[in-house]
């Protein structure tokens, strides 16, 4: 399948495609003809830079249609598309650049300076695409079939730096079974993923999932605030909502829910809801949040079912087909039942396509098939629905001239479910304090994406470590509920 050619194209020119709510406020409604024609004189301009089938095209752009059309223009000629959030610093880039080696890079021009920083000087496109001439003619659109490299995205990185995870173009059409049992879009339905761009499941549901059921996506380039995307729910007439945890939580908080309109779904996926939460929603809204897991590496696996009443605190059933199964507490899956699962890493060549997954979460199964996340088997910390690896926080912290030693553990939080906690032993010579912890946090900001720095950093005079060096980070996990 040719995701520009069979879904885009083949669609109705005149359907509504996308509703783009602009940072400046404004507002534009886009059809699929209007994204088919300018995703294709971009694939010419693309084309025109260098880029070939097989060539990597990295973007950086926010929630906004350029974002799309890039995607949709890598999609039509076999560029592999790597999608980056904006929140990346240059260091982040860096990594992305050195591993995934992209021909031309498509992004924001408000991002100028981090791609810069980050050594970027190749082709780039310049997102609003004031300099592509729209009256190029796009070459024939690639031939395609579903082991055909199609996408990268990165994990989060447990035991050194985040992995390049490269799926194939199975992976598009392999998201009509999450489109049709979970996120349930129907056509003429208005879905809004809130993802960032970058994220896997951005990827994935902010507009894939939506158009494969003929669905129109909502794209808002903007910060989160809680009241205003309740307002935005209903002038918008949303009927399908896909948010990150934190959000559900932060808006029971801190905004008045209320029945929203025409709002049909709710889902989730990243971690569990707290019951209070779900509770919350449902009495206000009327609509339960059916939840639903997956990896970067296998895409979404499971689903509270659309239509059937959700099981509160599980996520869900195994999407039809796919065979999971728990070996000794830990999930695992047949690769080969997996229609989203990946091609491999870049740069490793192991075979991950028959072995059984194991995906490293522990999990539990009720006598209904109903499944129930634990925790991970290793120390990946899921905060407000990211997933960060210790050892990029750890490496960004010893790399202040104050710090001696560091380790990053989980702590629970109210609204975010767990935040970045470091333990840091610092060198002789500097003191302990808010003024420390303060510069602490603004290094790691400064080093790596902002959403991983320590909200909590408690400072110790030695680490607790095995007898081979390393450091035992279950004796530092505690209930630590400080931070915002």
């Amino acid at each position: 399948m040719n995701f520009a050619t069979d879904v885009v194209q083949a669609a109705d020119p005149q359907g509504l495609a996308l509703v783009e709510l602009a940072r400046d406020g404004t507002r534009r409604e886009w059809t699929f003809g209007e994204v088919a024609a300018a995703s294709a004189t971009l694939a010419a301009h693309l084309a025109g830079l260098g880029a070939v089938r097989g060539d990597t095209v990295m973007t950086l752009i926010g929630n906004r249609p350029e974002w799309v059309l890039a995607m949709v223009a890598c999609f039509r000629q076999g560029f592999v598309v790597l999608p980056c959030t904006e929140q990346l610093r240059p260091k982040d880039l860096r990594l992305r650049l050195d591993v995934a080696t992209p021909r031309v890079v498509v992004a924001d021009v408000r991002n100028r300076e981090a791609l810069e920083a980050a050594g970027w000087d190749g082709p780039t496109v310049w997102a609003p695409f004031t300099d592509v001439d729209a009256d190029l003619v796009a070459p024939p659109a690639a031939d395609l079939g579903p082991l055909d490299p199609c996408l990268i995205t990165f994990t989060s990185g447990t035991a050194g730096e985040p992995k390049a995870v490269l799926h194939g173009q199975r992976y598009l059409a392999g998201q009509r079974a999450q489109a049709e049992h979970w996120l349930g879009a129907r056509p003429g339905d208005v879905v809004w993923c809130t993802a960032a761009s970058g994220w896997s499941k951005s990827a994935r549901n902010v507009f894939i999932a939506p158009w494969l059921m003929g669905a129109t996506a909502l794209l808002h380039d903007a910060r989160f605030d809680p009241e205003e995307r309740l307002d935005l729910l209903e002038r918008e007439h949303v009927d399908i909502l896909c948010m990150a945890p934190t959000e559900y939580r932060v808006i029971a908080k801190r905004a008045r829910l209320r029945p929203l309109g025409r709002l049909r779904s709710l889902v989730a996926a990243g971690e569990a809801l707290n019951p209070e939460v779900l509770r919350a929603w449902e009495a206000a809204t009327g609509v339960q949040i059916r939840d639903g897991y997956g990896q970067t590496e296998t895409g979404q696996m499971t689903a509270n079912p659309d239509g059937a009443q959700a099981k509160p605190g599980s996520m869900g059933l195994p999407l039809e087909g796919v065979k999971l199964w728990i070996d000794d507490g830990e999930l695992v899956a047949d690769p080969a039942t997996v229609p989203t699962f990946f091609l491999g890493y870049l740069g490793d060549d192991d075979d991950h396509q028959t072995a059984p997954w194991h995906t490293g979460d522990r999990v539990t199964q009720d006598a209904d098939g109903y499944l129930f996340f634990e925790g991970r088997t290793d120390d990946v910390i899921i905060s407000a629905g990211y997933r960060i690896g210790p050892f990029e926080v750890e490496s960004a912290l010893v790399s202040h001239p104050a710090v001696a030693e560091a380790a990053v553990v989980a702590a629970p939080h109210e609204e975010r479910g767990s935040v970045v906690r470091a333990i840091v032993v610092l060198r002789d010579g500097h003191e302990p304090g808010e003024a420390m912890v303060r510069e602490l946090q603004d290094h790691v900001k400064a080093q790596t994406a902002p959403y991983k720095y320590p909200r909590v950093v408690d400072f110790v005079a030695d680490l607790p470590k095995t007898t081979s060096g390393k450091i035992r980070r279950a004796l530092l996990r505690g209930d630590v509920t400080e931070g915002a």
